[in-house]
């Protein structure tokens, strides 16, 4: 992690809801540059929509929310600017060869042709692809999927990168390559948020976040959970949570 204080996502009182239901009740956290920020919770606790508001793809319904240094609501462009996201649900283009959707990302993200270029052919020797440079993305394994779509992620150079349950259905050597990926991206300064459903994924952030029906029910280190909640394991922690 990086050893700088600066915080580079603020939340205060974060309200999302959808007519009576309120899927973000409350939410108050900060997250420091270059920090592995987990952020966990049951299926429908409420992380997917904090994540898109975040991100700029929503609007809060209340609350102060600065990403990257912005204000979500005023400068939602500038924020979007300066992140990256990737999805649990696979987001390359499964018709696109492994160059061609690179370079497609690189112009999304306002990257040059030179750029692009150079970023690419950097990014296809660091993961040992360049064999794989003209095949569709529909025939390359899934844990080479997860890892390129990860590395596009942070083509641009964002502030951030988001992580929605970027691991879901990787075999356990994948995943912990794709921690490998995190841990250099987080000492490179990248500020890393991540959602996932694997317990033990927890104990490699810097910090975790529990949400319980919508709320912040903990955060802390994973070390200092497990101590306060007399827990052998984050995942028991989680389930002393969620059980109330």
């Amino acid at each position: 992690m990086s050893s700088s204080s600066e915080n580079i996502i603020i939340v205060k009182n974060l309200v999302k809801k959808f007519g009576s239901f309120v899927a973000n009740d409350h939410l108050t956290f900060e997250v420091k540059k270059g920090e592995i920020f987990g952020f966990l919770g049951a299926n429908g606790a409420g992380k997917t929509t904090a994540i898109k508001i975040l991100c700029g793809l929503s609007y809060p319904t209340s609350g102060e929310l600065s990403v990257a240094g912005f204000d979500i609501y005023s400068q939602r462009e500038k924020v979007k600017r300066n992140i990256g996201y990737m999805s649990q649900r696979f987001s390359l283009y499964d018709d696109l060869t492994v160059f061609e959707n690179i370079r497609f990302y690189g112009g999304i993200y306002g990257l040059r042709k030179k750029e692009i270029d150079s970023r690419s052919h950097a990014l296809m020797q660091r993961l040992g692809f360049e064999s794989a440079r003209n095949k569709l993305i529909r025939d390359i394994p899934l844990g080479w999927k997860q890892k390129l779509a990860f590395s596009v992620a942070i083509l641009h150079s964002p502030k951030i990168v988001f992580l929605d349950e970027p691991t879901g259905g990787v075999d356990p050597v994948t995943r912990r390559q794709f921690w490998d990926m995190i841990y250099e991206t987080s000492h490179d300064g990248i500020t890393v948020f991540v959602t996932t459903h694997y317990m033990d994924e927890a104990e490699y952030c810097d910090r975790v976040s529990i949400m319980v029906d919508g709320k912040i029910a903990a955060l802390d280190t994973p070390d200092n959970l497990k101590l306060t909640f007399g827990a052998a394991s984050m995942n028991d922690v989680f389930i002393k949570l969620a059980r109330g």
